[in-house]
């Protein structure tokens, strides 16, 4: 990968944050447009999550996490900072700064947004807007051992590789569907997380 080449590509390829509300919606029906959505789209909950590019000198990576087991919900899913939108919240970028610092410390003065990509609706009934920024070296990270069991970060040229994004199927609420995964050093980087992967290469190279 040409990382020269993935800049411009950021740069001239995603869309700006003023824009998030109205674009065309991506989400688990991508691979599953024989299911019914669960949630009307009046009733989806509003959320933004970050996919952090961390700038190593030997590679860029993405900054990932992995949920605590004992989380409520997709305990000990790999997932990106990010929650649903709170009224204190301007916009999506602040939802995604404010979660990201909340659940791992990283400090926005280390975060350079770049835009956004398409909505992502999920199966749970969220309305996901993922923000793309980059990292820059040089950060302290302090998780909340609430929420998060570990952070990670895992090559960028192994995740835009449209090689390693494996289809997968399975039973889910009572009805089969397919699934992007992405296994990596072990982890298990699946459903959404992948899925929001998958729209990035997309966003970037189609």
């Amino acid at each position: 990968m040409s990382y020269a080449d993935l800049e411009k590509r950021l740069t001239a390829r995603l869309l700006p944050l003023e824009t998030a509300t109205a674009l065309a919606e991506r989400g688990d029906t991508d691979l599953n447009p024989h299911w019914t959505p669960l949630t009307p789209p009046t009733l989806l909950t509003p959320a933004a999550v970050l996919a952090p590019i961390v700038r190593r000198p030997e590679g860029w990576t993405l900054m990932l996490t992995q949920r605590t087991h004992d989380m409520p919900s997709h305990p000990g899913q790999i997932s990106f900072p990010g929650g649903r939108v709170q009224a204190e919240d301007s916009d999506a970028l602040a939802t995604a700064l404010r979660e990201t610092r909340e659940e791992i410390g990283l400090e926005a003065r280390f975060i350079r947004p770049l835009g956004v990509i398409d909505p992502y609706v999920t199966g749970t009934g969220y309305r996901i807007i993922p923000v793309i920024a980059f990292v820059e070296p040089g950060f302290e990270l302090r998780p909340d051992p609430r929420e998060v069991a570990e952070v990670f970060e895992t090559p960028l040229d192994f995740l835009l590789n449209p090689a390693n994004h494996l289809l997968h199927e399975g039973e889910w609420r009572g009805r089969m569907g397919r699934y992007y995964e992405m296994p990596h050093e072990g982890r298990r980087i699946w459903g959404v997380t992948a899925g929001i992967i998958r729209a990035l290469y997309e966003r970037l190279y189609d």
